[in-house]
Formats: C-alpha cells, structure tokens, sequence
C-alpha cells in the first residue's frame, strides 16, 4: 500500500511542477493615458509629478487554457494617433492587442477565459476580440456593470456590450482559475463593486499580483489614497489591507499596473515571465 502511495504522490508532485513550469505571463502595450490633473484620485497636483500612465493586457497560458486578463483601450483608436476624451485625458495605442498576439501566434479563438480586473473604459477596449470566451467576473460587478449600468457614473455598457454574449462564471470571492493554485482571481471591491485583482504563481518569477485598479499611482499605494470616484472608500480600504496581506503571505511582486515607471522595467510581449 505504502509502495502505490508513494507512486502517486510522486506522480502527482511531478505533474504540479509541470504545470507551474508551463505557465506564462505575457505583457502587452495597450495604451497611454496622458492626464493633467490628478486630484480625483485623492491626490494633490504636487504629491507627484507622474501624469502618464501605462495600460496594460496580460495573456496568462496555462496548460489547461488561456486567460486574457484586462482588455486595454478601445481597439479601434490603435494606430490612429493621439485623441483627448471630453474629460481631457489624452489616450493613444500604438499597436492593437489583435497584432500583438498574432506576434506570438495567438489568435482570438484560441483564449478560454476573459477576466476583466472591472469595467472601466480602459480596461474592456479589446474585449469585443473575443466573443467565445468565457468571462470570469464578480456578481457584483456583473450586476452593476450590465444590469444596473444606468446608476453608476463609471460604467458605460456601450464599451463592453459584446460580452453580454459570452459565456460566463460568475464568481462570488476568490476563484482559483485552473484548480492548482496557478492562477487566482483576488475579489477586492471598491474601486467598483466587484473590481478584482490576479494573482499568478510562476515556477522561474515566483508568485506576482496584478493590482487592476487598486491603486493607479506608486504615491497611491503609500498613503491609501482612494480615488474620489471610486464606488465605495471603506470597501477600498478593506481591499487594500486584504490585498497588502496577500503581498507579504505569498512574498510576492506587487505590479501597479498602470505604472509605467514599472511597465519600462518589465520584458513586454513576446517575451514572457514563466
């Protein structure tokens, strides 16, 4: 009995290792946010002289499937130059993420799962690429993002109408993606009610979350500041603490993913961490 044992811990012990080995995280360019006033995000024009800010897609690749995290800016500016929004907010996209997985010889069809960190503007541009996967996203989001879109200011269903279509999970807390602890889904309300934040166990780069919109700038991060329109602040503190805590347990790399200052030091696609 202890010989059969034995065999099947090492069998299962040996596939772990070959699942973490395979993951990988790709990086790419999906946007440039140009801002001249910082103030709604509980900032004060003088705490930092940070005014770009980068816009980050992941493709994480897994040996039981594909996961996009975060969709960039609307797909259709890419290429087109600079455009400033009525807020006045300046967006441009160099190249479209439709080019950049072609660049590593992914196409739409082949991506099995579409985690979106929330529903802002800048984070679901692309998703309307990808009207077979399935959408992992938080009840609460869901709710407010697709039914109740009408009674948030920071939600438009215009952007991301198309994943009315997918098919979807909708989650209630942290989801495991793939069963092994490979890839977790971080529930961390606030920013909106079901925002969310990824984190990613690599074999060679070790464990690393993806803040989505937990914090936008490295100053953020340092004295808790919560954006003025963010849908609930004690939420948002609460998120913040669970999220710091996840930091320290897993001794994990914390990716503010809209930062470029760290976006500049990172391999982007089609390079890869593993």
């Amino acid at each position: 009995m202890k010989s059969y044992l034995l065999v099947f811990l090492s069998i299962f012990m040996i596939s772990c290792e070959d699942i973490s080995k395979k993951t990988k995280l790709f990086i790419f360019d999906c946007g440039l946010l140009e801002l001249e006033d910082i103030s709604n995000f509980s900032l004060k024009n003088t705490d930092t002289d940070v005014r770009d800010l980068f816009v980050p897609c992941y493709l994480i690749e897994h040996p039981k499937g594909k996961l996009l995290w975060d969709a960039g800016l609307p797909i259709e500016i890419a290429g087109q130059g600079v455009f400033t929004r009525p807020n006045g907010i300046k967006v441009s996209y160099k190249k479209s993420l439709l080019d950049q997985l072609d660049e590593i010889n992914i196409s739409p069809d082949q991506i099995d799962f579409v985690a979106i960190s929330h529903m802002h503007w800048d984070h679901v541009g692309a998703s309307s690429l990808f009207p077979e996967s399935t959408l992992l996203i938080q009840e609460r989001e869901y709710e407010a993002a697709f039914i109740k879109a009408d009674e948030y200011d920071v939600f438009n269903l215009d952007d991301y109408f198309s994943l009315t279509k997918n098919p979807r999970v909708l989650l209630r807390g942290d989801h495991d993606v793939f069963g092994d602890g490979a890839v977790i889904i971080l529930s961390a309300p606030g920013h909106t009610p079901g925002h969310q934040a990824l984190l990613v166990n690599l074999e060679n780069d070790g464990a690393i979350i993806l803040s989505g919109d937990l914090y936008h700038f490295e100053i953020s991060r340092s004295i808790q500041a919560v954006p003025v329109f963010n849908t609930d602040k004690e939420e948002t503190l609460r998120s913040m603490k669970k999220i710091e805590d996840k930091v320290i347990k897993e001794n994990a790399q914390f990716w503010i993913e809209h930062s470029l200052e760290l976006a500049n030091g990172l391999k982007l696609s089609p390079e890869f961490y593993n």
